[in-house]
C-alpha cells in the first residue's frame, strides 16, 4: 500500500511540473504610497506630465471633520507631496479624476454633487466645469482626438460629451447595457477609447461587463457586450496593444482581456491585512493608471455594508485602517496556450 502511495504522489508531482498552471503567475501587488491619516477612501487616480500621482477621496467611510473632498498627491516614487488639497465648494465624494489633454486642466468629478469641476492642482480651488445635475452618477472620464471630455455616468447609463472647453453636456449614449440592478449597484463606470478612437469600451460594475460602443462622433453609435464574467468590472485603461485593463472590485485583482474578449492575463490578489491594518495586495481596486513601467491602482477596501450589500471583501474593508495605493508591474506573462 504504501509503495503505492509513493507512485501516485511521484506521479501527481510529475504531472504538476509539466502542467501548464504556472503559466498563469499572478505578480504580486506592493504598496505604493499610503494616504496620510484622516484621508478617507482613494478612488480615482492620474499621473501629470511629472510622473506626480493625484487620488481623490471618495468620503466613506466618514474621518474625521472633513466635509469637502480632497485630492492626495504623491511624488512618482511614492511620497507625499504636501497635505490633501482641500477641493472647494466640492462634496465629500470625488471619483474620476484627469489631466485634459491639450488644456492640462485638472478634472475632476464630483460624484456628490453632479459636477464636473475644474481644480486647480496647486491649490484645490475649483470651479464648475459642467453641471450635469445631482441626480447623476458620475464616476469616470476620458477624452477623445478633438478633446471632447466623456464621463460615465453610473445611475443613468448615460455616457456624456462635454467640449474641451466645459459647458452643457449632451447625452452621447444611452444604453440599457449601460445600467444595471446588480452589486455592486454601479452601472457604466470605467471606460477608454481604444487607440483608433473607434470604440468606447465601459466597465459596466453591476453586470461584470465591458460594453463596447462605436464612436459614432456627435452621438454613440451600437452598444454591444465584448465580454462577461469580470467580478465588478471597475476602472478600466487600454494599452498600444488595444489590450483591456480591467479593476475587478469583487475579486481583488486585474483582469486584462484582448480585443476579442478573451482574458489574457489577471495580476494581483488579496492576502489579508498587513502592518497598520492596511491590505496586503489589492481589496476593492477601483481605478488604475500606468506610470512608466507601473501600473497603480487605489484600493477602494470599501465596506459595502454602509449601503446594504454583504460581500465577500466587506468585512475585511472594516477592518482597514490605513489606505494604500497598490502597485503592479507593467510587464505580464500572458495565459499559456490558445484559449477555445
Amino acid at each position: 500500500m504504501k509503495t503505492t502511495l509513493r507512485l501516485v504522489s511521484t506521479a501527481l508531482l510529475a504531472l504538476a511540473l509539466v502542467s501548464p498552471a504556472n503559466a498563469w503567475t499572478r505578480s504580486p501587488a506592493t504598496t505604493f504610497a499610503t494616504l496620510p491619516s484622516g484621508a478617507t477612501t482613494p478612488e480615482g487616480i492620474t499621473v501629470d506630465t511629472a510622473g506626480n500621482v493625484y487620488v481623490t477621496t471618495f468620503g466613506f467611510p466618514e474621518s474625521g471633520p472633513a466635509t469637502t473632498g480632497q485630492i492626495v498627491v504623491f511624488s512618482p516614487n511614492g511620497k507625499l507631496l504636501h497635505p490633501p488639497l482641500v477641493v472647494t465648494g466640492a462634496s465629500p465624494h470625488l471619483l474620476g479624476l484627469a489631466f485634459h489633454p491639450t488644456t492640462n486642466q485638472l478634472l475632476v468629478l464630483d460624484f456628490g454633487a453632479g459636477k464636473v469641476l475644474n481644480v486647480d492642482p496647486q491649490t484645490g480651488n475649483a470651479t464648475v466645469f459642467s453641471d450635469i445635475g445631482p441626480t447623476s452618477g458620475l464616476n469616470a472620464l476620458t477624452f477623445d482626438a478633438a478633446g471632447f471630455v466623456y464621463v460615465s455616468d453610473s445611475f443613468q447609463g448615460i455616457i456624456w460629451r462635454i467640449p474641451s472647453t466645459g459647458g452643457a453636456a449632451i447625452n452621447w449614449k444611452q444604453d440599457p447595457l449601460l445600467t444595471t440592478t446588480g452589486v455592486p449597484p454601479f452601472g457604466a463606470n470605467g471606460m477608454a477609447f481604444n487607440k483608433a478612437r473607434t470604440l468606447l469600451f465601459v466597465a459596466n460594475t453591476g453586470n461584470d461587463t465591458i460594453v463596447q460602443i462605436v464612436n459614432g462622433g456627435a452621438t454613440g453609435g451600437a452598444a454591444t457586450v465584448l465580454t462577461n464574467s469580470i467580478n465588478g468590472a471597475d476602472g478600466l485603461i487600454v494599452d498600444e496593444q488595444d489590450n483591456i485593463w480591467v479593476c475587478a472590485n469583487q475579486g481583488d485583482e486585474i483582469v486584462i482581456v484582448d480585443t476579442t474578449g478573451k482574458v489574457i492575463a489577471k495580476l494581483g490578489d488579496f492576502d489579508g491585512l498587513k502592518g497598520n491594518a492596511e491590505p496586503n495586495g489589492l481589496l476593492f481596486p477601483a481605478s488604475l493608471v500606468f506610470a512608466g513601467d507601473s501600473l497603480l491602482v487605489t484600493n477602494l477596501s470599501l465596506d459595502l455594508r454602509l449601503f446594504g450589500f454583504n460581500t465577500v471583501d466587506a468585512q475585511w474593508a472594516a477592518q482597514v485602517r490605513t489606505h494604500t495605493i497598490a502597485r503592479l508591474p507593467r510587464l505580464f506573462t500572458k495565459i499559456a496556450g490558445d484559449g477555445i
